[in-house]
């Protein structure tokens, strides 16, 4: 049988336009369909506008450092209003620019809903759609809980177009977008509560960094509430009344959730049609992101399974590659860098110490804490935290972890070193760029030990 296109792609995000640009590129025909902005998730509501609110967030503290080095600010205003305006213009640059993109490759864009009516067919509108296969990198959408007051609740969606900044925020959630939405609302002067349900936040990281992260944040003023959670709010004129379960009332001004976000399949005939997913609503996929029904393919948060943007794009690219480069190519999902955007910052890469433990027989944990040499003429208590696990027997270099200033730029160099099967030694062999806190990685000669002239 003969189709109208190669492959049609289900959601012009980072992974989807990936896909469907490098497809084209191969000889195929190729189509893409997006119902609300090109994209995705991470330029439009995600990675993009978040750290830009995080720049203008951390300028208050900026300007009281600058005193201190002989600069006085005088009448540092901060206007929401022209943030969130330079924001989306910023936010059309880069639709703009993913529209260009795909034209240059020869994809076919459409707009609107598209629905899977077979294995082969699709529908967006009343238009009709075949495709020999289809990619489905719909991603994910925020998921709030079904409590009375419900519609109070704003998600990070919301949070990027307010009208105006509120004096008093709870945000509720203990993943790395409340984290870091805690770290952005407070740096502008929001009175800040981060409640979260468990005893600690950012489950799954290094559990020492954890800790050390939510001391600096209280540094910072922000009120965090840990093994709480809100179960019902009222409206009460033009402030909130959020009740606990722990029986204490807590009023403000906005509620923002950030408890998870599920697979955004909605409305698109998944399982009706026979796509099998898990009990989380997440596609189902093999190695080679086969859905159940061998036509159709997911890739990225659709998946739930490593729902970072750049994972995304790997995977769009390897997809691309294995259907139509003749390249049998495979995701290496180890050692994948990490950096949490919160204030300080948080990067990982490799093995935490927990799971170390839990995998080999002798470790070495390299770690120091010091003061950041930019704050070394203030008054400020912010400290940095490093960390290294080491495999004993082979010397190899599983897993660092930080806690302080511009740690993606760190991290991200880390990354590579660990990829390649770094040791310990060959970090200790490595000229450091002094003084610099990135040099630590290279001399750290013990547990709690730090020889950094910087160091407080």
């Amino acid at each position: 049988m003969k189709y109208e296109f190669d492959l049609f792609v289900i959601g012009a995000g980072s992974g989807g336009v990936r896909a469907a640009r490098m497809s084209a590129g191969f000889g195929a025909k190729v189509i893409i369909a997006e119902n609300l902005y090109l994209g995705g998730t991470c330029v439009n509501a995600g990675c993009v506008p978040k750290k830009l609110f995080v720049y203008a967030s951390h300028f208050a503290e900026d300007f009281e450092v600058a005193q201190n080095y002989g600069w006085h600010v005088d009448n540092s205003l901060f206007n929401w209003q022209s943030l969130v305006r330079n924001k989306n213009k910023e936010i059309e640059r880069l639709n703009g620019i993913y529209k260009t993109i795909l034209n240059s490759a020869g994809v076919k864009v459409v707009s609107g809903k598209a629905v899977i009516k077979n294995q082969h067919t699709i529908s967006v509108g009343e238009q009709l759609f075949t495709a020999e296969r289809i990619l489905v990198a719909t991603g994910s959408w925020p998921s709030i809980p079904d409590i009375p007051g419900q519609e109070y609740i704003i998600s990070s969606n919301e949070a990027f177009h307010l009208d105006k900044l509120p004096e008093r925020i709870t945000i509720v959630g203990g993943g790395y977008i409340a984290v870091e939405f805690a770290g952005i609302f407070n740096g502008m002067g929001v009175d800040t509560t981060l409640m979260y349900r468990g005893p600690m936040f950012l489950r799954g990281f290094d559990e020492e960094c954890r800790h050390f992260l939510s001391e600096e944040m209280r540094k910072k003023g922000i009120k965090i509430r840990f093994k709480e959670n809100i179960i019902s709010i009222v409206k009460s004129d033009s402030e909130y009344i959020a009740q606990t379960n722990k029986g204490s009332k807590l009023v403000t001004d906005l509620i923002m959730y950030a408890t998870g976000r599920k697979p955004n399949l909605a409305n698109m005939s998944i399982k009706k049609i026979g796509i099998n997913v898990d009990d989380k609503g997440a596609i189902i996929v093999d190695d080679n992101y086969q859905t159940s029904i061998p036509s159709i393919y997911a890739i990225g948060d659709v998946t739930d399974r490593y729902n970072l943007t750049p994972v995304a794009i790997t995977e769009g690219m390897t997809l691309a590659k294995k259907l139509f480069g003749n390249e049998n190519v495979a995701v290496d999902y180890s050692n994948i860098p990490t950096c949490i955007f919160s204030q300080p910052n948080m990067g990982t890469v490799g093995l935490t110490e927990e799971q170390a433990r839990a995998q080999y027989d002798n470790i070495d944990i390299y770690k120091s804490s010091f003061t950041p040499m930019k704050l070394s003429l203030t008054d400020s208590k912010e400290k940095t935290f490093m960390k290294m696990v080491v495999d004993k027997q082979r010397d190899r270099v599983l897993g660092v972890h930080m806690v302080g200033r511009d740690v993606g730029e760190m991290i991200q160099g880390i990354a590579i070193a660990l990829k390649a099967g770094a040791t310990k030694t060959q970090f200790n062999n490595t000229i450091g760029i002094h003084p610099t806190a990135a040099e630590e990685f290279v001399t750290m000669a013990g547990a709690g030990v730090n020889e950094m002239l910087l160091s407080g």
